[in-house]
């Protein structure tokens, strides 16, 4: 009887256990409150705008069910009607075990609002994934959320996990890759717990102030410069009711984060987990956009990629990271090169060139046009000898006869550019007149506005003006030349001229020397990781902190080889190269020769991961890597032992990384004498040297013999 009694009771337990269980919930929240996007915005919400031909909230869903998300409740305000209509019509709408609930709000204009009315709504019953719709990740949720669960049990004010991940922002321009500013954490290295949080938008003075009693009772913090905040969020419930008990939290991080950071009173904590191998980040401005498109062609988002989320009865994947519909209509004299996107039914006209761009479908281009670093949306048509570069083009636009895009040039929906006219870089160009009013509100995140154009009114945010458009017909106006339709937006009084820190061009190599010249004592001592503050931080401990810091050589070493490549596959000029490796350097607080090191591994890995099938093949790929970037390596060489070092560096790849080069030693050292990227004093140098050494070590020495031999009568002969 107590035998039974007892299994009755597991039974009972086990049923308790059955009905507790939880299906893992996310808010996606599908307006960004910010006007980062305008003129675009106006008319679309962002949502919903094409990444790589594929609505970016696409991007995020896909990557919430693959997490084992189960129910996701998508907040709408700004064109929500364009969201739930999407979303109703879309494949999200039918999933079996992934449900997608929309909640409307039009009259939120935060953040905080939406968060208030969710919470009001009373659908979240645990713990939940917070995101915003134009997130991008790959990244596995079992780790973090197990994290969290177990934090949880032990410490119930442990209430939120921030995602975060490793971004070297540029000492240069102090943004990230993805345009962002420069943000500053203090984390506890042993529990993870965050412990501080500012971006550098909100520092003044060029210094920051941590409390000495954090510091007290953290002895071992750390501060860093060289996280990226991916904008991925677990949280617990009571994340809910904190913004509806405290209506001043708008924004997420400047209110909220920040905000539980500094109260000592609830004792609420917020902790991080940082990924390593995985993929995770936001499109917050044009050039996140570009940096991600670029991520996801190149495939660092898999599976999240074109020919898997389309299908690849829709779109293919060629050689070069060419991706192809299958109706697309190509003239045999087009060339499309690299990393570049062709929609479903695009025609592409006679000698047409282009290359890492996306065209959308339904596009049609004519001949002899020429289009580099571009996004082409849907229905657009581009008559034949226009010019475009680093330019995003909105559906329906029309480009005449010979016009021509500058770099970062951004034209909104239906936009028509007369015959011959060139639209100045970085022009925003849009139906929509600018508006002339400024929301004055600068603490929400809607009226976040550092690029100085004039927004919409406050209550012209939520309106469906893309309704209003679909009625009205435009005639022509003189801004875009004969036959031009729409307003080219303007920089009002007072406004900087820093359109190119956000833009989908490359930074222009003048900007960024200009910077390097203009920055005070302040701003180096920030570039160069805050190392006046990490002085004041530090322990007896510093050895064991820095192993695992970013002066690591390794890390270092990897983050040449990926600015080296981007450079390589961007087509990016020699002298940006130069600036970003030294940004890079600075960042590390690695040595001039060290960076040389560097860039000469990177050049020959390139080599010898390129296509070839002899000797002969690899020699002639080092040989056009080497001529292509010799002044970029000349750059970070400054005296003979920097060249021996080089030389040195070259025996360990032999001997190491890539053995196939041995046989090649000496050709490739004749070579960089060619390029006079070593000087004979240091070849001899290191012959000198090496003749004193181990047999084992000679071996390079051995085959470089004639050349050595060449090269010391070649200087008797100048002596005499």
């Amino acid at each position: 009887m107590g035998a039974q009694k007892k299994g009755a009771t597991a039974r009972v337990s086990e049923d308790s256990e059955v009905v507790a269980h939880h299906p893992l919930q996310a808010i996606l929240l599908a307006d960004s409150f910010t006007t980062k996007f305008r003129p675009i915005t106006l008319e679309r919400p962002r949502v919903l705008l094409p990444l790589v031909n594929i609505p970016m909230i696409d991007y995020t869903l896909a990557w919430l069910e693959s997490a084992g998300v189960e129910e996701v409740f998508v907040f709408c305000c700004a064109h929500s009607k364009q969201v739930i209509g999407y979303l109703g019509s879309s494949e999200w709408s039918s999933k079996p075990d992934f449900s997608v609930t929309t909640i409307e709000a039009n009259d939120s204009i935060s953040a905080g609002d939406a968060l208030r009315l969710i919470y009001e709504r009373q659908v979240i019953d645990g713990d939940f994934v917070l995101i915003s719709g134009d997130t991008v990740s790959n990244m596995s949720l079992t780790q973090a959320l197990e994290e969290h669960k177990e934090r949880r049990k032990r410490d119930a004010n442990a209430i939120m996990t921030m995602v975060v991940q490793q971004s070297k922002p540029s000492p240069i321009t102090q943004q990230s890759r993805l345009g962002t500013d420069e943000l500053f954490m203090a984390i506890n290295p042993d529990t993870k717990q965050l412990l501080y949080y500012e971006d550098k938008a909100e520092y003044s003075k060029g210094f920051i102030s941590l409390d000495k009693t954090l510091i007290a009772d953290n002895p071992s913090i750390i501060l860093h410069n060289d996280k990226q905040d991916c904008y991925i969020d677990i949280c617990s419930e009571e994340v809910l009711s904190l913004f509806t008990d405290n209506f001043d939290y708008q924004h997420l991080r400047r209110h909220f984060v920040k905000g539980l950071l500094v109260d000592d009173i609830m004792g609420y904590k917020i902790f991080t987990h940082e990924i390593h191998s995985s993929y995770a980040a936001r499109i917050d401005n044009f050039r996140s956009y570009d940096t991600i498109s670029k991520d996801i062609i190149q495939r660092w988002t898999y599976p999240f990629v074109p020919d898997i989320l389309c299908g690849s009865s829709a779109i293919k994947l060629e050689r070069q990271g060419i991706y192809r519909a299958s109706d697309v209509t190509l003239s045999r004299s087009a060339q499309v090169g690299s990393f570049t996107v062709i929609g479903q039914g695009t025609t592409i006209g006679n000698n047409t060139k282009i290359s890492h761009s996306v065209i959308g479908e339904g596009c049609s281009i004519g001949s002899n046009v020429t289009i580099e670093g571009s996004y082409i949306w849907n229905d657009v048509t581009i008559e034949d000898g226009c010019k475009l570069s680093h330019a995003i083009v909105c559906d329906g636009v029309t480009m005449k006869l010979g016009a021509v895009l500058e770099p970062g040039v951004v034209l909104s929906f239906k936009v028509v550019v007369g015959e011959q006219f060139v639209v100045p870089a970085y022009s925003m160009v849009s139906l929509i007149q600018q508006p002339t009013q400024q929301d004055s509100d600068e603490e929400l995140e809607y009226a976040d506005n550092s690029s100085g154009i004039v927004e919409v009114p406050s209550d012209k945010l939520n309106g469906e003006i893309s309704s209003d458009l679909s009625n009205t017909q435009y005639g022509p106006t003189p801004e875009l030349g004969t036959g031009g339709v729409g307003y080219i937006w303007s920089i009002f009084e007072g406004g900087h001229d820093e359109e190119w820190r956000h833009s989908v061009a490359p930074i222009p190599t003048d900007k960024l020397a200009k910077i390097m010249l203009d920055k005070d004592e302040d701003e180096e001592l920030l570039t160069q990781g805050g190392n006046a503050l990490v002085e004041e931080l530090k322990s007896d401990s510093e050895d064991d902190d820095n192993e695992g810091s970013r002066d690591d050589y390794a890390s270092f070493e990897k983050e040449v080889e990926a600015t080296f490549l981007r450079a390589v596959h961007e087509n990016v000029k020699v002298d940006h190269a130069v600036l970003e490796m030294n940004g890079l350097r600075l960042s590390y607080n690695i040595a001039a020769v060290d960076c040389a090191a560097a860039i000469f591994y990177s050049m020959m890995k390139l080599a010898v991961e390129s296509s070839h099938s002899s000797a002969s093949e690899l020699h002639r790929n080092a040989v056009e890597v080497i001529t292509t970037w010799q002044k970029l390596l000349k750059s970070f060489l400054h005296d003979i032992d920097e060249e021996i070092e080089v030389i040195l560096k070259f025996e360990e790849i032999c001997l190491e990384s890539a053995k196939e080069f041995s046989p090649l030693f000496p050709q490739i050292l004749h070579l960089l004498y060619d390029k006079e990227i070593l000087q004979e004093d240091a070849i001899l140098r290191w012959a000198d040297e090496k003749e004193g050494a181990d047999e084992s070590d000679k071996v390079f020495l051995k085959r470089s013999e004639k050349f050595i031999q060449w090269l010391r009568e070649a200087e008797e002969e100048e002596e005499d």
